[in-house]
């Protein structure tokens, strides 16, 4: 009977030790395996489409792996940067920052501003680099305070870029609008700021209808712009590789909602009041008098080629919105 227990004892032992051994341990570089985490971790069902990318030694922190995980959903899509664990146990999300540089310094490196319609003063000390859609109705008021704000209280100090980065899936005339002002642009960089002062303020009479006759409607009397050459621009979409380049531009950013701000690279999202950004643009003069690592003067990367577009160097009228 003795032996017969150790037997049994025996048995239940190696049962046991090799249970553990039996178990596969799951690992976030192991795609099937992230993307039913990510999934559970952000509540996307089987409607939304998701793609793990293959692992790449991270830049911002030697030891890890990089993993994105791009989730869309028709056009809708969102980028989820992981920070994956050599042995693909552990996953997080965070900011990674190089304390000898500037926090900023990874979105100052992917703005690009050359051809970009701009206002104020080359050189300034801060750059704000905003992205926007024409039919959305916080850009409108937004764009607002910006025109009527910037060039009296900063005449020298600030230097503006605005981005069309049209939402197409909830804007139906925004691309196209954007497209518009680029052939506005291609004549002359000053009408360019009336017509996004106009497209603004007449935004709640415009539809993807009549988009065109408003348009042309503005231009009529505008001894500046041709409106033979503006309305074979807008029939040819002439400019939609320009606006597809701050689109794709906008992408690489990871921006997703309009507007979006960045003043010396500090990303500020959604419409921002003027006091609040007049206390980071205060901010920025004066530690930028020192630090040297933002502004038009830091050598960071704002420069990109747009097709068609000369480079625009020269401080551009400015005036007010129109009521």
């Amino acid at each position: 009977m003795f032996r017969s227990l150790l037997l049994s004892l025996t048995a239940v032992a190696c049962f046991v030790a090799a249970g553990p051994a039996q178990t596969t341990k799951k690992s976030a570089l192991d795609k099937p395996t992230m993307e039913a985490y990510v999934r559970h971790l952000f509540v996307m069902d089987k409607r939304i489409a998701v793609q793990v990318s293959d692992p790449k030694p991270s830049a911002d922190l030697p030891g890890f792996d990089d993993v994105t995980v791009h989730a869309s959903l028709g056009p809708q899509s969102q980028d989820f940067k992981f920070l994956v664990s050599k042995d693909g146990s552990k996953i997080f999300q965070a900011n990674v920052f190089d304390i000898n540089n500037n926090p900023f310094k990874p979105d100052l490196d992917k703005l690009k501003t050359e051809g970009a319609p701009n206002f104020g003063t080359q050189g300034a000390p801060v750059v704000i680099v905003e992205f926007s859609d024409f039919e959305c109705p916080f850009c409108k008021q937004e764009a607002a305070m910006l025109r009527a704000n910037l060039p009296v209280t900063y005449p020298t100090q600030v230097h503006m870029y605005f981005k069309e980065f049209p939402l197409e899936n909830l804007h139906p005339w925004a691309k196209a609008a954007a497209i518009d002002s680029r052939c506005v642009l291609k004549q002359s960089a000053p009408e360019y700021w009336d017509f996004h002062d106009w497209i603004f303020a007449h935004q709640t009479e415009i539809t993807a209808e009549n988009l065109k006759e408003k348009v042309m409607e503005w231009a009529k009397p505008k001894t500046a712009i041709d409106s033979a050459k503006l309305g074979a621009c807008v029939d040819s979409r002439a400019t939609e590789a320009e606006v597809n380049q701050t689109q794709a531009e906008g992408r690489a950013l990871a921006v997703d909602q309009t507007p979006l701000l960045f003043v010396n690279g500090r990303r500020i999202p959604g419409q921002v009041d003027w006091s609040q950004l007049k206390n980071i643009i205060d901010y920025e003069i004066e530690y930028q008098k020192t630090a040297k690592n933002a502004g038009e003067d830091c050598g960071c990367d704002l420069k990109l080629n747009l097709p068609g577009q000369t480079q625009q160097k020269t401080t551009l009228p400015l005036t007010p919105p129109k009521k």
